[in-house]
């Protein structure tokens, strides 16, 4: 049953708004599907923690997610009812043009200057974002502010959450990363047993899209052991693809590099620590090294004396699109992973470098 209520769950979650700095409908969500499960927080910033004891001493286990999608926010409101935006996060200008969208719980459309009158050259062409607009179907500024609307607001795309033939396989906006979202509520369904040394954790963390920002504070305010961070990856197992040996479908990715200067190289103990749970449990696994792209954990490891700390990530096609693509598979061994990690913790020493 797992795969089922986890799309079931992800359908939820994914489909609500939430572009950085505007996740409060995602952490509202978050903090209910949690509090039965744990003692929870809300920072003023917006970051959620959960908090499990179990029934041994043990290491403080920082598990963790981002709530926040790729979006825009309204930059101007033009005598026309016409919206101009600023995308928060990395939004495509090519994915944009004649996209349905949410402007803060209004329905929306980035215009698209019919083929009709389109010059040849201007059928090829990317269109910027400073020359797109948004239509919310008003016909004056101050109709669009008696609306609710107004400089500041956010911008999503609408993509519910479908699925394929092939059941396994979903496809919608913010898969990255509502879906590991709903892979932390289920792990604290998991552990409602306690049966596991320490104490776990969970975060949900705001704003990793803009620069990884919630995750710095959330780091700080636990001063973990240990961190892991959950997230999504691209991957390249498409006709356009590369040399970059990631797919759908073959486990989770464990990032030993991830983004450039700022991003993180995964210690060689916590990659032996991962892969030797995942060798036990017979659970299919990747591993990456991108100096693009990063994940939360690259912020997290380097606070206060520093933080032991890996990613585990899984691998979507059509990265920050509104038809990300994933495999329900992936999250299901991913899910297997992190319990059998998580009830062992009390096992994992020290890691001291040399």
């Amino acid at each position: 049953m797992f795969k089922e209520e986890f799309y079931q769950s992800l359908k939820e979650l994914a489909a609500l708004p939430g572009s950085p700095g505007r996740e409060h409908s995602v952490v509202k969500r978050m903090v209910e599907l949690l509090e039965p499960y744990a003692e929870v927080e809300v920072d003023h910033m917006g970051n959620v923690y959960a908090v499990l004891e179990g029934n041994k001493p043990g290491p403080t286990v920082m598990v963790s997610s981002h709530s926040d999608e790729i979006g825009c926010m309204v930059s101007a409101i033009d005598a026309g009812g016409f919206l101009r935006m600023e995308r928060t996060g990395g939004m495509m200008d090519a994915l944009l043009v004649g996209r349905k969208v949410n402007v803060n719980n209004h329905f929306g459309v980035i215009g698209v200057k019919a083929g009709h009158l389109q010059t040849a050259a201007e059928k090829t062409k990317v269109l910027p974002i400073e020359d797109m607009y948004v239509d919310v179907g008003a016909a004056s500024k101050e109709e669009v502010l008696e609306m609710g609307i107004n400089i500041g607001d956010s911008i999503t795309y609408i993509s519910d959450l479908d699925r394929f033939t092939n059941q396994d396989l979903i496809c919608g906006k913010a898969i990255d990363n509502r879906s590991c979202c709903v892979l932390l509520v289920e792990l604290f369904k998991a552990l409602q047993d306690k049966n596991f040394s320490g104490k776990i954790v969970g975060v949900v963390a705001v704003q990793e899209e803009v620069g990884l920002r919630g995750a710095q504070i959330a780091g700080y305010k636990i001063d973990p052991d240990f961190a892991i961070v959950l997230d999504t990856i691209a991957c390249a197992d498409t006709p356009d693809g590369n040399y970059y040996p990631i797919a759908i479908g073959k486990g989770p990715v464990l990032p030993l590099l991830s983004g450039s200067a700022m991003g993180n190289i995964m210690s060689p103990q916590m990659k032996t620590l991962i892969t030797s749970y995942a060798d036990k449990q017979g659970i299919p696994y990747q591993l990456s090294v991108m100096s693009k792209g990063t994940t939360d954990l690259s912020s997290i490891h380097l606070v206060k004396e520093g933080i032991h700390g890996a990613a585990i990530t899984f691998p979507r096609r059509y990265s920050h699109s509104p038809v990300e693509m994933a495999n329900l598979a992936d999250f299901e061994a991913g899910f297997k992973l992190l319990e059998a990690m998580l009830r062992d913790s009390g096992n994992w020493g020290e890691m001291k470098f040399i």
